[in-house]
């Protein structure tokens, strides 16, 4: 496992001793490293920073290890909640003075418990799960055999880069990159994906490209945004092809075609 990604959301703190933040926050975690979090002060720092009076000011950490990460609460009161986005209502608690719980989960979000109407919460990606090599089975154990491209097939991502892979799939072309919205309009015929936003597919496509497939900083020409988002998508689909990471069995995750999805298609060669 190469780590974690913790990210806070804009407006819930900051990080360091400084005031806190109304942008997001984003913190990268190696094996043995760990990241404190609760409100701080100048005598009890913090990596993680969050701006609520009902959290001690040291809440609690995460501590990533060689293939999980794990959770200790600190607080002598309050249970913390680990939940999947993705998991149908899956989640774990983890009591007070609970340490090193160990999380399951790729995608996390850690919930803490408020005064407010909102309880203040912040996501954990763990983007390297360890899976067996197929072709080990019953042997003794050596150095694990890890997968190159670490990817969940029952995860959201997984269906947007199968949404941004089926024209050429289907075609064997060099058809255009669906955009986003054309993505959102594709996938959100699935029940799990009903509310899903241009907003989340795009931060699934930069959860791809950073930490999937660890696709590399755009070109110094790429200027625009749109243009370096577009070379984004180029890219994730010239990988996940070229290496089989995509293929045409996966098509069956994709709601059917409809009659007008197939018009459009043809307008678009």
């Amino acid at each position: 496992m190469s780590g974690v990604v913790v990210h806070l959301p804009p407006g819930s703190g900051g990080t360091d001793l400084g005031e806190p933040r109304d942008g997001a926050v984003t913190l990268r975690l190696g094996p043995g490293e760990v990241a404190r979090f609760g409100r701080g002060s100048t005598a009890v720092p913090v990596e993680l920073r969050l701006s609520d009076a009902a959290i001690s000011r040291l809440a609690g950490e995460i501590r990533v290890t060689d293939d999980h990460w794990q959770l200790t609460n600190h607080s002598a009161a309050h249970s913390y909640l680990v939940e999947n986005p993705e998991g149908a209502g899956e989640y774990l608690r983890v009591p007070p003075r609970r340490v090193g719980v160990p999380i399951p989960f790729e995608f996390s979000r850690v919930v803490l418990p408020t005064r407010g109407e909102v309880p203040v919460s912040f996501q954990v990606f763990a983007p390297d799960h360890v899976y067996l090599d197929p072709d080990a089975t019953g042997v003794p154990w050596g150095n694990h055999t890890v997968t190159a491209y670490s990817l969940d097939e029952t995860a959201t991502y997984f269906l947007v880069l199968v949404a941004l892979c089926e024209p050429r799939l289907r075609d064997q072309s060099r058809v255009a990159v669906p955009t986003t919205p054309r993505v959102v309009e594709r996938l959100r015929r699935l029940a799990p994906c009903r509310t899903l936003t241009a907003r989340a597919v795009s931060s699934h496509i930069d959860y791809l490209a950073e930490e999937k497939l660890r696709i590399g900083a755009p070109a110094p020409g790429d200027h625009g945004k749109g243009d370096r988002r577009n070379g984004k998508r180029e890219e994730i689909v010239a990988l996940a092809l070229r290496f089989g990471l995509v293929r045409e069995e996966h098509l069956a995750l994709l709601p059917p075609l409809t009659e007008a999805g197939g018009r459009e298609r043809q307008a678009e060669r």
